[in-house]
């Protein structure tokens, strides 16, 4: 049995994707208000906003567990809007040796996608893949979407 694993979720949004990719990448803390419920917290700790590097620390709510996660941003493609991070500290990393979120926006006139990638290695077979967190970054994606539809 591998303890590699990727899940992929795909997601139409009806708000602007350029303003989703925005939020993301150069605005992460306005996640706070959007969705206090799951995002409690957002420090950048290294670099600037929205640059290779840069380290952000969050602080959210998974599966009714209050969760911190330390990531740092690898690879960013402005014209893809696609931001890809690994996880270096905090409670996912209690169960997977290594764990990396890529976001991704597609924008064609008035359809907007977003795809969620996450690529992990669980630390042993009993560790569950992370649907949970799949369902949590969707969650996410929708409330986004809600509060630019207003």
């Amino acid at each position: 049995m591998s303890l590699e694993g990727k899940l992929v979720s795909e997601i139409n949004i009806k708000c602007d994707g350029d303003v989703f990719h925005e939020i993301i990448m150069y605005k992460p803390h306005h996640m706070c208000n959007i969705c206090p419920d799951k995002i409690q917290k957002v420090d950048i700790h290294e670099g600037e906003l929205g640059t290779i590097d840069s380290v952000r620390l969050w602080k959210f709510t998974n599966d009714g567990k209050e969760m911190v996660a330390k990531e740092v941003i690898e690879e960013i493609d402005e014209e893809k809007k696609l931001v890809k991070k690994k996880m270096i500290e905090g409670d996912m990393l209690e169960y997977y040796k290594s764990f990396y979120l890529t976001i991704h926006v597609e924008t064609k006139g008035e359809n907007n996608l977003v795809t969620w990638i996450l690529e992990y290695e669980k630390k042993n077979a009993n560790v569950p893949d992370p649907h949970t967190f799949m369902e949590l970054c969707l969650n996410i994606t929708k409330d986004i979407e809600s509060y630019h539809i207003k």
